[in-house]
């Protein structure tokens, strides 16, 4: 498979904390890799690091062969890597379909005077994205029937399918999902899955994932790449993670290399 990212030996520090320390690893196209180590492990600061929210110290981000490590994140967005957060970042006085269409408003290519006074080129721009969202991200993730709601009065779940929604309203290449089904229900959980599964094998889409749910990580994924403490301890399919002694140490702590068929279980915990 051709990687689409290589992140190469990405170092981060707050003060004297080490957040990131030398981490390297590719994600191939149109595949999931999943992210995944205890709390703390400096799992969200790679995230932030690869879309641009942070800066880091040394190393570098390499998307689709070019080194995008000074480009701003909103040009990063724009070309292509689009996120969802750990916590839902949504605008709650908004209906579900205006949240969704700011996704893609960075694709309209309409100039300031004409979008202020909402003019021909502004206007249809705007129902095309519209019809665009109606059809490829609203019926796709099963919310026509809380297309007009107010985010404020949705269920957790739903929000979370909203935030996914506004992430592939960006119409990515790279899909990065911060803890997609963390606080649901196993019916939740189970629909965000085959949600997510379907973005990978109907459109393509690449799909970095950071999630404690190991049960979902073993299940969806194709690479596994495990950090503890800002670190790549373990990198590989679900099953040889899965049967790494270092990585069941991270989790479970030392005397448990006998529990490998349990690691998911014990994880999940």
């Amino acid at each position: 498979m051709t990687d689409i990212l290589q992140v190469d030996n990405l170092s981060l520090s707050f003060g004297g904390i080490r957040a990131l320390n030398d981490v390297s690893f590719t994600a191939s196209k149109g595949e999931i890799t999943a992210i995944i180590g205890p709390n703390g492990a400096g799992k969200t600061s790679l995230f932030n690091s690869i879309s641009g929210f942070y800066k880091p110290d040394s190393g570098r981000v390499v998307f689709e062969g070019a080194d995008i490590s000074r480009v701003a994140a909103h040009r990063r967005a724009e070309i292509g890597l689009a996120r969802t957060f750990q916590n839902v970042a949504l605008f709650r006085g908004m209906t579900v379909l205006d949240n969704i269409k700011l996704g893609g408003h960075g694709r309209l290519k309409s100039n300031a005077l004409s979008a202020m006074w909402y003019l021909g080129s502004a206007r249809r721009e705007e129902m095309q994205l519209r019809s665009e969202i109606e059809r490829d991200v609203i019926d796709f993730l099963e919310i026509d029937h809380i297309r007009n709601q107010p985010i404020s009065g949705l269920a957790y779940g739903l929000q979370k399918r909203v935030e996914l929604a506004r992430a592939l309203a960006m119409q990515p290449k790279i899909l990065m999902l911060d803890e997609p089904v963390a606080g649901m229900n196993r019916e939740e959980t189970e629909d965000m899955a085959r949600f997510i599964l379907d973005i990978q094998e109907e459109r393509g889409i690449t799909v970095l994932l950071i999630e404690h749910d190991m049960g979902m990580v073993m299940d969806i994924s194709s690479k596994v790449v495990v950090l503890n403490f800002g670190e790549v301890i373990g990198s590989g399919t679900p099953h040889d993670v899965r049967a790494n002694p270092e990585v069941i140490r991270a989790y479970l702590g030392g005397g448990h290399d006998k529990v490998v068929p349990t690691l998911t279980e014990e994880a999940a915990t």
